[in-house]
């Protein structure tokens, strides 16, 4: 089996403030980098140890160039920098076959209060509503999973999150590392994270065919902007409609043009 990981940041065990997640505050950010290596370091070694045999990793946080490789199993290969194509944070899941998508460092949708740090794609709405549901990154990833058919098996990252993955995919594997409190965070010990993400990795992997992600026939998305300019330029992308002065909405029965979409209107482009 050929597996595709996505790892981001922003539900590494123990994060808690944004100076954590930024290169230009190496002190706050080298911490939580070394440790977003380990818990990728880990899922890999869990789904090798299911019997794996090529693992494709997408650096999917900010610069996308935060992941150590040399501390990684020799068999991955890795996509650092971002490509530009609609996939985003799953590029590359269309360029082979995968049996299993993991994702690693996964955070809570924008004004969810189980992290600090929660938001969806930037910093500049409010939220992204997804068939009546407030969208998180895992939620439009995984559906870019589904669409290539590939299951969606295992997720770390916050408690409300995983809370969610497992309503969504009842048998995806879910490793909670850390409870948003405020402006806080309650997480386990990094240690302890690794571990668990090994074991639960491999778990996944074993069982990748019952994540089979549950595609609607069709998908409604509002974006729901803080600034009244931002919805206003970006409701000019061909089919989308502005409501109520801050909201940008796009319908459609194909979910690469949601993705489309997104590309265009959620990036920070």
């Amino acid at each position: 089996m050929k597996v595709f990981i996505s790892a981001d940041i922003e539900g590494t065990c123990g994060i808690t403030d944004w100076a954590e997640t930024e290169r230009c505050t190496m002190d706050d950010y080298k911490p939580f980098q070394k440790q977003m290596t380990r818990e990728v370091k880990a899922a890999c070694k869990g789904a090798l140890d299911a019997g794996a045999g090529e693992i494709f990793l997408k650096d999917a946080h900010d610069s996308a160039r935060n992941i150590d490789a040399a501390e990684l199993p020799e068999c991955i290969r890795i996509l650092r920098g971002w490509t530009g194509d609609p996939l985003s944070m799953m590029s590359g899941l269309d360029r082979d076959d995968y049996g299993a998508v993991l994702f690693t460092g996964y955070h809570a949708w924008a004004s969810c209060p189980g992290n600090p740090l929660s938001h969806t794609m930037n910093l500049r709405n409010e939220h992204v509503l997804l068939n009546g549901v407030r969208a998180s990154e895992f939620l439009i990833n995984a559906y870019t999973a589904g669409y290539y058919g590939v299951p969606a098996v295992f997720l770390s990252g916050d408690e409300e999150l995983c809370a969610f993955a497992r309503e969504f995919i009842p048998e995806i594997v879910t490793v909670p590392v850390n409870r948003g409190v405020g402006g806080g965070v309650i997480s386990i010990h990094p240690d302890v994270a690794v571990e668990r993400i090994r074991a639960g990795a491999k778990e996944a992997v074993h069982r990748a065919a019952k994540c089979k992600v549950p595609m609607p026939e069709r998908f409604d998305s509002e974006i729901r902007f803080r600034e009244h300019r931002t919805a206003y330029s970006k409701s000019f992308y061909p089919g989308a409609r502005l409501e109520d002065g801050k909201s940008v909405c796009f319908s459609t029965d194909d979910w690469y043009e949601m993705l489309r979409f997104y590309h265009f209107v959620l990036s920070d482009g």
